[in-house]
């Protein structure tokens, strides 16, 4: 069994794996209820885990890129637009990242409502999957189907242009 060493993190995964048991099985007989907690405990920690491992790998990787004196750096400005890399500190840089971030944000305007929801929940606001389907009041599915759907178009969109990320 893992171990959360935050207490506010603990406490929230708590909350998290409590409000799953009442969504998902409140209508199961109070003896059930203990051991059902206990798994979904567990697995909201392993989630939890996992999503700090995948995130603690990005930081790490990406942070390679920042210079050790600006705190303030971002490491996605490195990234390479179409085959040539570019210093996000000059104008030109500048310009070729807005540009392609007012692209990046016309295509997810195009996007279908349904898909762009889904899309925005499950990467912009980092929720996972039972989140998203419950905040949009549909099967974790549908969310999988809608954001499949939405990553495809925009890197399909996003290619055409000749942008690659």
């Amino acid at each position: 069994m893992f171990a959360v060493r935050n207490e506010e993190t603990a406490l929230d995964l708590v909350q998290d794996s409590m409000m799953k048991l009442a969504e998902k099985y409140g209508d199961r007989p109070a003896e059930e209820l203990p051991m059902l907690f206990q798994r979904i405990l567990q697995n909201t920690i392993r989630d939890y885990y996992r999503r700090s491992k995948v995130r603690s790998l990005w930081t790490t990787l990406l942070s390679s890129f920042s210079p050790s004196d600006d705190e303030e750096h971002d490491p996605l400005e490195t990234m390479e637009v179409e085959s040539g890399s570019y210093t996000p500190n000059t104008p030109d840089g500048q310009l070729q990242q807005s540009q392609v971030l007012a692209i990046i944000e016309k295509e997810i305007r195009a996007l279908p409502a349904r898909q762009r929801e889904a899309f925005l929940m499950r990467y912009w606001e980092d929720m996972d999957v039972a989140e998203t389907a419950a905040a949009m009041g549909c099967s974790e599915g549908s969310v999988k189907t809608h954001c499949s759907r939405a990553t495809h178009a925009m890197a399909a969109a996003l290619k055409a242009k000749g942008i690659t990320l």
